[in-house]
């Protein structure tokens, strides 16, 4: 038995490369399947609001179909590793039988059973160890990929024990960019490119630029999200880079343009931590214009909030979020086109809010509207990652040759 032995071995060996890789292939084609179809849920309204029903079926077939064209080759492989193990299997059933024939005159009919029974179980349990065998090689390509995962870089540490802030740090709000510079990850090219400027304590700073200049990636920039490839952020006398990212991101506020809630009740996507008291709660809420809302639920603040906040409408995720910014109300607030989800008056009544309330901050606001940045301290015009423009905007709009006044003019300002 120990050629029949060598021979599956063989078989095995020659299906496992193939088998190996086709498993690959579909694990990387089988993902895209879910992501787009959980991309389509979250956006049925807009796809349907655009009339792009038909493109995002044919993508999901032709997704379906990529998957398919790998997930086929993979059951072929299958039915060709089980056609040999039979066929060598049926040979040395075949052969045992051929044997005893042969030999029917020195041997007895019971020795003439009972090897070709050992020959048939051996076979069986032959096959069945060679497709165990090609079984755990192709399953363990999904170890392979958590492998992948587990060694991906993560973030710095959350706190760093031995290079912690003051506990009222920030306490004026100063920011000074110190030909800082970033990519989103190595190999790429800078989104972000020799910043150097200075923001005083309670400047209100607006930040503009065409799409693509690194608005947005000036507020990742801030809380780290993104490490600096170059130069520093130093924040009232503190360099960001050799803080914890748990110190860092606590001890600043930002209203993200797309506004994020969690499953569970109103309170808790307020308050998470359960710092403040329900009078403060309910004075945010005022603040944000929510409390008529909040009031009018039969829950009131224990009102169930959907995964992603589902059940709110994206004015009211982003009211929601300017209440969570009015609760902690730190040193420092970034906008980040914060009011691009609302109508125009409501819009109007929260840059009020943000004005009166956040009138000791120093507030960097990622323009989406020119408008709610004009009464700003200052404007700072990205161009490709550069700081193009940087003063008050009556300096900027007195020049008809600035970025900043073109962006006006474009807008109906000017």
């Amino acid at each position: 038995m120990v050629p029949i032995a060598i021979v599956y071995y063989f078989v095995q060996r020659f299906y496992i490369c193939t088998s190996r890789q086709l498993q690959r292939i579909t694990f990387i084609t089988n993902s895209p399947i879910f992501s787009h179809f959980s991309e389509t849920l979250f956006g049925t309204s807009t796809v349907r609001a655009y009339n792009k029903t038909e493109e995002f079926i044919e993508e999901s077939e032709r997704l379906v179909d990529e998957y398919h064209s790998c997930e086929f080759p993979g059951i072929v492989a299958d039915r060709w590793l089980s056609i040999r193990l039979q066929f060598i299997g049926t040979v040395v059933t075949f052969s045992a039988a051929i044997f005893a024939v042969l030999a029917r005159g020195t041997i007895s009919a019971g020795v003439m059973g009972l090897s070709i029974s050992y020959a048939s179980t051996m076979v069986g349990f032959l096959t069945w160890f060679v497709q165990s065998m090609c079984l755990v090689e192709t399953s363990i390509v999904a170890v392979e990929r958590i492998d992948e995962y587990t060694n991906v870089p993560t973030e710095a540490p959350a706190i760093i024990e031995d290079n912690r802030p003051r506990q009222d740090w920030p306490e004026s709000g100063n920011i000074d960019f110190q030909n800082y510079a970033t990519r989103y990850r190595p190999g790429l090219d800078l989104i972000l490119k020799e910043l150097t400027c200075s923001i005083k304590e309670k400047e209100k700073i607006g930040i503009v630029g065409r799409t693509g200049a690194g608005k947005s990636s000036l507020a990742l920039a801030l809380f780290r999200i993104i490490e600096p490839a170059e130069g520093t952020i130093v924040i009232d006398g503190v360099d960001t880079k050799h803080l914890g990212l748990t110190d860092l991101r606590s001890r600043l506020t930002i209203i993200p343009q797309d506004p994020v809630l969690f499953s569970g009740s109103l309170r808790l996507n307020l308050d998470p931590f359960e710092k403040y008291t329900d009078a403060d709660i309910w004075t945010a809420l005022e603040h944000s214009h929510l409390k008529t809302y909040v009031t009018s639920l039969p829950d009131g603040l224990t009102h169930e909030i959907s995964e992603g906040g589902e059940n709110l409408s994206v004015g009211q995720r982003q009211l929601v979020c300017l209440a969570r910014a009015l609760l902690r109300k730190t040193k420092i607030l970034v906008l980040d086109e914060a009011t691009a989800a609302v109508d125009l008056e409501t819009d109007d009544l929260i840059q009020a809010t943000i004005r009166e309330e956040f009138a000791e901050c120093t507030v960097v606001t990622i323009a989406h509207r020119i408008n709610t940045i004009m009464d700003s301290t200052r404007i700072m015009v990205l161009d490709q990652g550069r700081i193009a423009e940087f003063a008050r905007p009556s300096v900027l709009l007195s020049n008809p040759n600035s970025m900043f006044y073109s962006l006006a003019k474009d807008a109906g300002l000017v």
